[in-house]
């Protein structure tokens, strides 16, 4: 029997990381989505969903949870999934360097950390293109500087067990996790 694993994504806004979560969704792994907290918490107070309203939240949760409020969050909804049979549980968006210690210091070994990496340049092009709350260039560059300055999300990509560049096309990225997945120990459908 396969042990348990937690997949961990971590990377800057526009790297990839919702493209390998939707790609690891389509054969049949369960998730988590830290941004979901973010949606959940804005849709509570009653708040418009765009870039400012998003910050205010992430950084209102964190200053009054602490830190790792996002993380015990979404621990609990891993736990959960184990407790109902599920062996792998893919994680998306691990931000900060708090966080990144919660899931090792829970998880140990079976939290793999998967950092997608990309240049800044291709990640706001991303950004500016995507359908879902897209960003102007002055945007994501706001939001890559909160997410380094505040979250300190540099550590957790430095810290990473793997890495994958997302510099091609969306096929490339898909086909590098595919390889990935023996590597860990992750038997795909």
């Amino acid at each position: 029997m396969q042990s348990k694993k937690v997949l961990v994504f971590v990377g800057m806004p526009g790297a990839g990381k919702s493209v390998c979560v939707e790609y690891l969704k389509k054969k049949g792994l369960p998730y988590t989505y830290f941004g979901g907290i973010t949606l959940d918490e804005l849709k509570r107070r009653g708040m418009e969903v765009n870039e400012a309203s998003e910050k205010l939240v992430r950084e209102d949760i964190r200053a009054k949870e602490g830190k790792g409020a996002y993380a015990v969050r979404i621990i609990k909804q891993i736990e959960e999934l184990f407790e109902r049979g599920e062996n792998c549980v893919v994680v998306d968006g691990l931000y900060s360097w708090t966080e990144y210690r919660i899931f090792k210091e829970s998880f140990g070994d079976s939290a793999i950390i998967i950092a997608i990496v990309a240049p800044v340049r291709a990640r706001h092009l991303r950004l500016a293109a995507r359908q879902d709350r897209p960003l102007t260039d002055a945007e994501a560059t706001a939001r890559d500087y909160a997410e380094i300055e505040n979250l300190e999300k540099g550590g957790p990509i430095a810290n990473a067990d793997c890495f994958l560049a997302n510099e091609d096309t969306v096929a490339d990225l898909e086909a590098d996790l595919a390889k990935l997945m023996p590597k860990i120990d992750v038997k795909l459908t």
